[in-house]
């Protein structure tokens, strides 16, 4: 052991100072192989390494793109210098992630198999809780429900509106009271935009914006009996449906439409967003699930998720977006990969039986919530996520039963992110609960996920965010193309040209500049009858490897946007007086019938071009003011010598 901690150079004296030469700082000549003679030296040079965030920046600019295919020499070496730093920070996330502890924390754990969590009541969560966590068990009892509730991106502040008119807007961590509101007419949703500072409000006849003390803003009048809100963060959009089944989309920044998309499925209650790509997902009353982007009429995908209306649908965000969940009043929850929409991964019936209104919610770590009746019943992964024929019901992880009925029906699920709290909006108000382990336990601050965020700070990013805003066109189902380069062009040429001297050079030309006819040569549409073959390469090796086309298909593809009637019979009349070999072999008529049809189509062809002369002269005629002159016997050209 001993001789192992010497060869390791663990221990070693203050004042000896030795000279360490790694692999990155090698000469080319140079080998940075351990001495394999050392045996000891040697295994601890296979099984140790040093991380990536730690060696130069020259190792990990081998792995950037060279951008070799772009002329410009400073454009080139900005990119390159941009991908190397992106490479760098890509390794040092991954040694993050696998400091991290992955296993999964601050979920329930049980002392055995007989033991059950979804047994253990609020009650027994508040008391094994500590005294700051315990201040979210809260229940409101409010007049103005049933309520909607709407969280920051922090989680910090919410606000509620209620089905009567009641609005308000407070700071969970203080219990502030921002501002309370009592607007007098139905208000069916609500939402944070930016901040804290602006929320807006899903009124009877339009969408209002109201700011922090409760003053009215700005009034929508685009936005006509909206149903539901969402606010796009990257894109500052405002999207909200209605009644009238009109997906609209309000840049908020410059108070532009920015689209408006006709659904044509009728009235809508049912939207919420992919917090990765910004793909709004709408719930018809016909059972579809349609995702919509700014920058397409029609809907991307459209699903047939349920028998009956559906009632709710989340997006996962712990995994990027790649699970969904709905409800349906036909009493189903499902949930779906939205890689392969072929059909559901999991499908279970509602445990309370009945076939109303059920809403559902995801946490940051992926735990889903589903309340229905009189209760909430939480499920965690992997159990949601794993294929199973059969409908029945996933192990429960908690539930939560409503004090009374007077308090259904549940009509809002908001998971506080940051924190192991679930807010239920129901009749009487809203009623808090903790879920252990549903929240996100880091905090990124450049994402604006600070709890304790100041106004200098909260001005910095938010003018950082109107610097950083995403164009609407830039929403597409492929979250990845946002902030990455096209790729060059696969469809290139490379002609080989040879100079005077008889040096050749080949060049990749891009497809956009080629001519018309190179570009139908590369593309395969070209018309090889027309071409002239070389010296030594006939007409079968120009259509192809095995250039064996018959002459039926040379010529239709010939004859391509020359199917007018006219010239149709021209064309087959052609073919019997070109081909009489062919003609008398497979045509039966008799010769009086051939030459019927052999002058009728001579006649054809001089009228056309009797008419085509006639258009011709008249042109002259019109333009030039020239009279028609008839054309006389051959001797008229003498007349002009004998009259001199």
């Amino acid at each position: 052991m001993d001789a192992l901690i010497a060869k390791g150079d663990s221990i070693q004296a203050l004042n000896k100072k030795r000279k360490r030469v790694y692999a990155s700082q090698s000469k080319p000549g140079q080998s940075s192989k351990p001495d394999k003679s050392n045996k000891t030296s040697a295994s601890i040079a296979k099984n140790t390494s040093l991380p990536k965030s730690l060696r130069s920046q020259t190792d990990e600019s081998t792995n950037a793109t060279q951008y070799k295919h772009i002329a410009n020499a400073k454009l080139r070496r900005n990119l390159v210098k941009t991908s190397a730093h992106i490479a760098q920070s890509q390794a040092l996330l991954s040694d993050a992630v696998d400091l991290l502890p992955s296993e999964d924390v601050g979920f329930i754990q049980t002392d055995g198999p007989l033991e059950k969590t979804w047994r253990i009541s609020q009650t027994d969560v508040v008391r094994a809780a500590g005294g700051e966590a315990a201040r979210a068990r809260l229940e409101m009892k409010l007049e103005g429900g049933p309520y909607r509730i709407r969280y920051t991106k922090n989680g910090r502040h919410m606000a509620i509106a209620g089905r009567m008119g009641h609005v308000a807007s407070f700071d969970t961590l203080t219990g502030t009271v921002h501002n309370e509101l009592q607007l007098g007419e139905a208000c069916k949703d609500i939402v944070y935009l930016q901040d804290q500072s602006f929320y807006a409000v899903a009124q009877e006849k339009y969408a209002f914006i109201y700011d922090r003390d409760g003053v009215e803003v700005h009034k929508l009048k685009a936005h006509v009996s909206p149903n539901r809100l969402e606010f796009l963060p990257y894109h500052w959009l405002l999207a909200s449906v209605g009644s009238a089944g009109y997906l609209k989309y309000q840049d908020t920044s410059t108070g532009q439409l920015v689209a408006e998309h006709r659904t044509a499925l009728g009235a809508c209650s049912v939207l919420t967003q992919d917090p990765h790509n910004a793909v709004l997902y709408l719930g018809h009353q016909n059972g579809c699930v349609t995702l919509w982007t700014p920058n397409l009429p029609h809907p991307a995908v459209k699903v047939l998720s349920h028998l009956g209306p559906v009632a709710s649908v989340s997006i996962d965000p712990s995994e990027g977006g790649r699970y969904m969940a709905t409800t349906g009043k036909d009493g189903t929850v499902k949930v779906w990969d939205c890689r392969n929409w072929k059909g559901a991964v999991r499908e279970w019936h509602l445990r309370s039986g009945g076939k109303g209104h059920a809403e559902v919610e995801w946490s940051q770590k992926g735990v889903l919530a589903v309340g229905s009746g009189g209760s909430v019943n939480v499920y965690t992964s992997p159990s949601i996520k794993t294929p199973h024929n059969a409908a029945s019901q996933p192990p429960l992880y908690l539930t939560h039963p409503l004090p009374s009925t007077s308090h259904r029906p549940i009509t809002s699920l908001r998971f506080a992110p940051l924190q192991d709290v679930l807010t239920i909006g129901h009749a009487h108000g809203t009623s808090s609960i903790l879920v252990p382990g549903s929240g996100e336990g880091g905090m990124d601050t450049g994402e604006g996920l600070d709890l304790y965020e100041g106004v200098k700070g909260r001005r910095e990013r938010e003018v950082r965010g109107l610097l950083d805003k995403i164009q609407p066109d830039m929403i597409t189902l492929e979250s990845d193309i946002v902030g990455n380069l096209a790729p060059p062009s696969k469809l290139s040429f490379t002609p080989t040209t040879t100079g005077g001297s008889g040096s050749s050079r080949a060049a990749e030309i891009p497809y956009a500049r080629l001519s018309r006819a190179e570009r139908l040569r590369v593309s395969g549409k070209a018309d090889i009858t027309e071409e002239i073959p070389s010296d030594g390469e006939s007409v079968d090796e120009i259509s192809g490897k095995n250039g064996k086309e018959d002459k039926e298909a040379r010529e239709k593809r010939k004859m391509r946007g020359k199917g007018k009637s006219l010239k149709r019979y021209l064309r087959k009349q052609r073919k019997n007086v070109v081909d009489p070999a062919a003609f008398a072999k497979e045509s039966s008529m008799s010769p009086s019938v051939f030459f019927f049809f052999l002058f009728s189509a001579l006649a054809i062809r001089a009228k056309i071009e009797r008419q085509k002369a006639e258009r011709k002269a008249e042109i002259r005629r019109v333009k030039y003011g020239d009279e028609p002159q008839e054309r006389s016997a051959a001797l008229d050209r003498f007349k002009k010598t004998s009259k001199e």
